[in-house]
């Protein structure tokens, strides 16, 4: 099997739409999505046919029963970038570096209180004062698995 283009890790996740986006991302980039419970949604076939997930069978998918437990397997001593609207620095401000962590907390709370503690692991995708509170979950997996490819690309 390819090694993952990168990692993205949707902590709790609640909304099956935008894990659903968020794998056919991963799926056109060649990464790796793990799903860390509990899940607000079922993966059973029916939920996720009637979802209109007819790809989903093509995403490289990990489910996990808790942080630890994903993150003794996969990071293999690799830091995570927590991405979270708080975050000290820009996603672009920073070297991902190859196959990268990237952890999004859930759509309703964002990251857990327990993946908050280092500000310096922290990355967002900014906007402008005076918009939206955050962007959805989803289309920020999309935003940062292209920063990952712009940063990988030959300069």
């Amino acid at each position: 099997m390819t090694p993952p283009f990168a990692h993205v890790v949707l902590v709790e996740p609640e909304i099956p739409w935008n894990t659903g986006n968020a794998g056919r991302s991963c799926l056109a980039f060649g990464a790796r999505l793990h799903l860390v419970e509990p899940l607000g949604f079922s993966l059973d076939e029916r939920a996720v046919r009637r979802a209109g997930l007819d790809y989903w069978a093509d995403v490289d998918l990990s489910v996990w029963p808790s942080w630890s437990a994903l993150q003794r397997s996969v990071a293999g001593g690799q830091e995570a970038w927590f991405v979270t609207p708080e975050a000290p620095r820009a996603a672009w401000e920073v070297e991902l570096g190859p196959c990268p962590l990237l952890v999004f907390g859930q759509e309703s709370s964002g990251l857990p209180p327990s993946l908050r503690s280092r500000p310096e692991r922290q990355i967002s995708v900014p906007m402008p004062a005076g918009s939206a509170r955050s962007l959805n979950v989803s289309t920020t997996v999309g935003i940062l698995l292209y920063e990952v490819d712009r940063q990988a690309r030959p300069r």
